[in-house]
């Protein structure tokens, strides 16, 4: 009998292993950290060590997309169940590339705030790795674990400041909602393998297309759990309840991760299981999108313009700013997808930057956020003044930067899908919050700094430093480029979306 078994031949999957470097780096990289962090002792590894390691990670990991972009063929990995595709390699991108736009932030914050650097950064790269999995992920099987490791690591990093009660609470309420969303996710997968007999989105695709599904009641029960566990990485409303405590109490390095990275990752799941797997199947979901569209749109707008908080309003404009990017997910075309990528792309380099600002000027405890922070930071620091005026003018869409181009796209895409109600709804919402960033700008020109001991602390507060100051000049940069010059994004997102 051992020998009958050993002359059976052994079929493994091929696995290209180079093709998985966007996956493969930042996951070693984080296990490296962990490693040489327990046996070298703090005081022989400086905390800078830390930031420049995960940025020369990123930065390899960004070399290897670039590498791979290069490739005529879509590298596939596991039996087809991960593929690095032309989206896969464009959201990975910009998740390695807000890592490492976050990193050199990192040091300085984590040494004022008594935050645990190495900790901070294995996560970041944890939570990079699994975010690059939800982008090439295949099978739906695949996409929940790469969605349960970025969330367990952006968890934990939220939880990081244990000097703040706020912090602590935010990881606990962002646990509890992931878990319960996971949970629809979960019964989601469950009801589409049921009703389709496999969670493999080509599977899928070919199924719908071939065959008339007979169990509709629990193909579309699937599609909305789906759709619930989705909208919750996202931010979409009403399964938006966490994102606002969460982003102010999380650590502020951490929310700009969480703006940028997570929610990439989060769309690029909407992208594969939605337009991509299920798009024969559209008629059936887009209106349940049009109505998480319109509502994500009002209440991030509205809710944004009544805060007195800078990182509560800036938490609220991500919400408003998902809701824009579920106006191309509605779309359900090639169209509306590279508006996605290009709208993912240019937030990212916005988040990053407009919470490195917030993330200087928050004190000691990282708590000192309200608007009275900003009030005369244009007299006192008119250079970083000026980079958060650009950024927030940005935000709210002003022409000749990376946020106009953005929402014209996925307004464009809206109308060529004939949702003409969305993109009122969208242009509505856009101007609304445009008020929202207006406050923050008058804080900071047309308001006093306030009474003497909002003096005093305003002039105790830490220097930019280097770090800092650079990611704020490149976001700066990029979001005028990405504005003046928006080709070459729009061909690189394009050409990933498949035009």
């Amino acid at each position: 009998m051992g020998t009958v078994l050993a002359q059976l031949p052994v079929r493994t999957p091929s696995v290209d292993w180079t093709g998985l470097l966007p996956v493969l780096l930042p996951a070693a990289g984080a296990l490296v950290l962990l490693m040489v962090r327990s046996l070298v002792p703090s005081r022989l590894m400086p905390e800078m060590v830390d930031a420049v390691w995960t940025f020369a990670v990123a930065v390899a990991g960004l070399v290897s997309v670039v590498v791979l972009w290069q490739r005529d063929a879509d590298i596939e990995a596991f039996g087809g169940q991960l593929v690095m595709d032309r989206i896969a390699l464009f959201v990975a991108a910009v998740v390695l590339g807000s890592v490492a736009l976050a990193a050199p932030t990192l040091p300085r914050y984590c040494r004022r705030v008594e935050v645990a650097s190495a900790e901070l950064c294995v996560l970041a790269l944890l939570a990079a790795a699994g975010a690059v999995v939800m982008a090439g992920a295949a099978d739906l099987i695949v996409l929940f674990l790469g969605l349960e490791t970025m969330s367990i690591a952006a968890y934990v990093m939220a939880a990081l400041n244990l000097r703040r009660l706020e912090s602590l609470e935010a990881g606990l309420k962002y646990f509890v909602l992931g878990a319960f969303s996971t949970a629809f996710l979960l019964f989601g997968i469950a009801l589409v393998y049921g009703a389709t007999g496999t969670t493999n989105l080509d599977g899928i695709a070919g199924y719908l297309d071939t065959y008339i599904v007979l169990r509709d009641g629990m193909l579309l029960a699937g599609l909305a759990m789906l759709l619930v566990g989705l909208g919750f990485k996202v931010a979409a409303a009403p399964f938006h309840a966490w994102a606002p405590d969460t982003y102010v109490g999380a650590p502020t390095p951490v929310t700009a991760l969480m703006a940028s990275a997570v929610k990439a990752a989060g769309f690029a799941a909407l992208i594969r299981v939605f337009v991509e797997a299920l798009g024969t199947r559209a008629d059936d979901w887009r209106p349940a999108v049009f109505a998480l569209a319109c509502a994500t749109l009002a209440v991030g707008s509205v809710l944004a313009a009544v805060q007195s908080d800078a990182k509560r309003i800036l938490a609220y404009s991500s919400i408003s700013h998902a809701g824009f990017i579920l106006v191309g997910v509605q779309a359900a075309s090639d169209e509306g997808v590279a508006a996605v990528l290009f709208y993912l792309a240019a937030y990212a380099v916005i988040a990053v930057g407009s919470f490195t600002v917030v993330a200087v000027l928050s004190g000691q405890r990282d708590d000192r956020t309200g608007l009275d922070t900003l009030a005369g930071l244009g007299a006192g620091r008119p250079a970083l003044a000026l980079g958060l005026t650009i950024l927030l003018l940005a935000q709210a869409g002003v022409p000749f930067t990376s946020g106009f181009v953005a929402k014209f796209s996925v307004i464009a895409a809206a109308v060529e899908a004939r949702s003409y109600w969305l993109a009122v709804v969208a242009m509505v919402s856009a101007v609304v919050a445009a008020f929202a960033y207006l406050r923050m700008v008058v804080a900071m020109y047309f308001r006093d700094p306030g009474d003497e001991a909002d003096t005093a602390e305003q002039a105790s507060k830490p220097a930019i430093g280097i770090g800092a100051g650079a990611v704020i000049v490149v976001a700066v940069l990029l979001t005028v480029a990405m504005g003046v010059v928006p080709g070459v994004l729009e061909s690189l997102s394009s050409t990933a979306a498949g035009l």
